[in-house]
């Protein structure tokens, strides 16, 4: 089954792929990979999900910024690909960064939000190395960062 079927079937329309705040771009290609910058919360343009996870933000919200992270990095994605999302081989690896106080230690339990979606949309294709770890803050002040790195066709 496409990707774009089951982004159908999941009922997610991808965004218009935000543009970088700083001096850095969306992605870079190094040969059949593709790296992702890091992709934060936006929805509409806006920051979702301010705060720090363990204390304003819970674990099922903290979740819910991871997909919404990745709901951006497939945006990205896509761009990256032409609109052609058939070309991913493989979803390689994923980072997930979040913003919680210091004694939270479900970070695995987070990244789940966004490694569940890569699975949903892409099957087999979208299983994948991941990173999960906590840090002090993050732009904007958002809960979660995610980035990506995958194998193209």
């Amino acid at each position: 089954m496409s990707a774009v079927t089951r982004l159908q079937e999941l009922a997610i329309a991808l965004p218009t792929p935000p543009a970088p705040v700083a001096s850095y771009v969306p992605y870079t290609f190094s040969g059949n990979q593709l790296f992702i910058s890091g992709q934060i919360p936006l929805k509409d343009g806006k920051p979702q999900f301010i705060g720090k996870v363990g204390a304003e933000i819970s674990l099922e919200n903290a979740q819910a910024a991871a997909r919404l992270c990745a709901i951006n990095i497939l945006a990205q994605l896509n761009a990256a690909c032409d609109g052609n999302l058939d070309r991913v081989v493989r979803c390689l690896k994923l980072g997930v960064f979040v913003n919680a106080v210091p004694e939270f230690t479900q970070q695995p339990e987070v990244a789940n939000g966004a490694s569940d979606l890569m699975v949903q949309v892409f099957g087999d294709v979208g299983k994948h190395a991941r990173a999960a770890v906590g840090v002090g803050s993050l732009p904007r002040g958002v809960a979660v960062e995610v980035d990506a790195v995958f194998e193209i066709s």
